[in-house]
Parts: structure tokens; C-alpha cells; sequence
């Protein structure tokens, strides 16, 4: 085989690569939420089964990803940023990506049928959940917002389905407030680079203020950190796992802190590894957790 016929195969496999955005799959860590909390009474097996979990929601969001790109990717040509997407930029063909896709999403359907048919069917509706949002939901305000806490909300509960345990409605609610205060700050970050003229608009940012997003974000802050509160002291758990609040506290007012002072907050992913004290706060935090309950417990 010759030397550029090898070259061109490498490129298409690094093209197909990044059109998965593997740097969005830090958010479906919250399928292993389950197995923290339930460490000490899980198996290897358990473990095993959670990181397929999570390998099969990675695979069905770059899937919705690649059919996002696919469908918008002529309007993305004239975008500042997305016209270097590889479909968009004509780099890769948009009908292999797509197969790539569809392959990789039939895969994890099959994973997730492994674990149990529940799952499966738990990822077919965020798949389809998602692909509604890209195809017109993204549009409908506040039901956008919703519709990016729910998809959070559904990991969470994929990881108990997995290692078949109970999720207690407290933590499913601190999910849905934690995840619906991301989604309000990534609209806040987008309406901001709007008004600043440094970002491409978005429909939906019209029936949005500043002002409005600001007051959304201190309802769902005021309301995430007392539950999660109540969730330390009426989980059934141990009352020591209060000891964690101080982090929730410390990493959501870290989190305005970038949003209010530094202008970010429109990509959690790329926060959580870029901020170093965000990064350590939760490193400290899943520490925390499984010293208390292992432990103290």
C-alpha cells in the first residue's frame, strides 16, 4: 500500500473520530452517579456493566451529534466556527459519517441490551428525545433548557438501571436542578457572545434576556443546594455525607464565578477539564463520597 493511500485512511479515522466529539462524553459520567453512591455493595461486575453503560451513551449522543451535523451541514459553511466541522468544511464525506454513526449506535444498543432491555429503551428515548431537540425542540424556550436537564436526568437513571439499585427521588432531583443550572448558563454564555457580536444566533435567544437567565440561575442554585442538602440527611445514607456540601457549594460558585467574571459557561465539558479548581473539586468531591461511605458508614 502506498505511503499516501495510508496517510489519506489515518486522516478519515481521525475525521470520524472528532466528528464523535469525544471531548462532549465527560457528561455521560453521570451514569457511574449509581455506582458511587453504591460502591460498597457493588461488584467487579457492576463496575464492568457501568462502563459499558457509559460507552453505549457515548456512542448514541455522537450519533445524534453526526445526524445534527449532517442535516445542518451546509448552513454551518457560513458559520465563523462551525465551517471547520468535518462535514461542514467538505474534509469528510457526510454519508460516511453517517454510516460510522448508525454502526456505533447499533453497537450500543446491543450493549445496552446486554445489560438489561430497560436500558435500552431508556437510550432509545434519549436518542430520539435528542434528535426531536436538534430538529425543532432547541427552538421552544424553556422546553430547550428542559429538554438538556432531562437528558442528564435520564444518565443518572441509566446507571441505576444498570446495577439494578434505587434511585432516590432526591437525587434524582438534585440531578435535574444541577443539570437545568449547566443548560441556563450555556443560554446566558450564548446570549452574551450574541450581544457582544461574537456569536452566531440562535432562534430561541430571542425570547431570552440576561436579566431573565440571571433569575432563573438563583431560584435553581437557591433550590439545588438545598436539596442536595436534604439529600445528605434523608438519603437512607449515612448523615456524614454533609460533609460534601461545602464542595457542591464551592463548585457552583466557582462555576458563576467563570460566568460572571471570566464570560464562560457555554461548555461544561471543556470547563471541567480546563478549570483547575472545578476539576479538583470534584475529584475531591467523588473521593469524599466513597471515604464516607466505605468508612464512616
Amino acid at each position: 500500500m502506498e505511503a499516501s493511500a495510508i496517510i489519506h485512511k489515518a486522516s478519515v479515522a481521525k475525521l470520524l473520530i472528532i466528528q464523535l466529539r469525544p471531548r462532549q462524553w465527560s457528561k455521560n459520567l453521570l451514569v457511574f452517579g449509581a455506582l458511587l453512591f453504591s460502591f460498597r455493595s457493588v461488584s467487579f461486575t457492576d463496575a464492568w456493566q457501568t462502563l459499558a453503560g457509559f460507552v453505549a451513551f457515548c456512542f448514541t449522543a455522537s450519533m445524534v451529534y453526526v445526524i445534527n451535523d449532517f442535516a445542518d451541514r451546509k448552513a454551518d459553511q457560513f458559520h465563523p466556527v462551525k465551517k471547520h466541522r468535518p462535514m461542514a468544511s467538505g474534509a469528510l464525506n457526510p454519508y460516511l459519517a453517517l454510516l460510522f454513526g448508525a454502526l456505533l449506535f447499533l453497537f450500543s444498543l446491543f450493549l445496552s441490551y446486554k445489560q438489561t432491555p430497560t436500558f435500552t429503551l431508556l437510550l432509545l428515548a434519549y436518542f430520539f428525545m435528542n434528535v426531536g431537540y436538534s430538529f425543532g425542540l432547541k427552538h421552544m424556550v424553556i422546553i430547550d433548557m428542559m429538554i438538556i436537564a432531562a437528558g442528564f436526568v435520564m444518565r443518572a437513571v441509566a446507571g441505576g438501571l444498570i446495577i439494578r439499585v434505587p434511585i432516590t427521588p432526591w437525587f434524582l432531583i438534585c440531578t435535574m436542578l444541577l443539570s437545568l443550572f449547566l443548560a441556563v448558563s450555556k443560554r446566558r454564555h450564548e446570549l452574551h457572545l450574541l450581544q457582544s457580536g461574537k456569536g452566531a444566533h440562535r432562534k430561541v435567544l430571542e425570547h431570552y434576556s440576561i436579566a431573565m437567565l440571571d433569575q432563573i440561575n438563583a431560584v435553581v442554585i437557591a433550590a439545588a443546594i438545598i436539596s442536595y442538602s436534604l439529600f445528605t440527611f434523608t438519603s437512607g445514607r449515612t448523615i456524614h455525607l454533609m460533609w460534601t456540601i461545602p464542595l457542591v457549594i464551592y463548585g457552583i460558585f466557582r462555576y458563576l464565578y467563570l460566568i460572571h467574571i471570566e464570560d464562560k459557561g457555554g461548555s461544561p465539558e471543556r470547563i471541567l477539564f480546563e478549570d483547575k479548581p472545578i476539576l479538583i473539586t470534584v475529584l475531591l468531591y467523588a473521593a469524599a463520597v466513597v471515604f464516607i461511605l466505605g468508612v464512616v458508614e
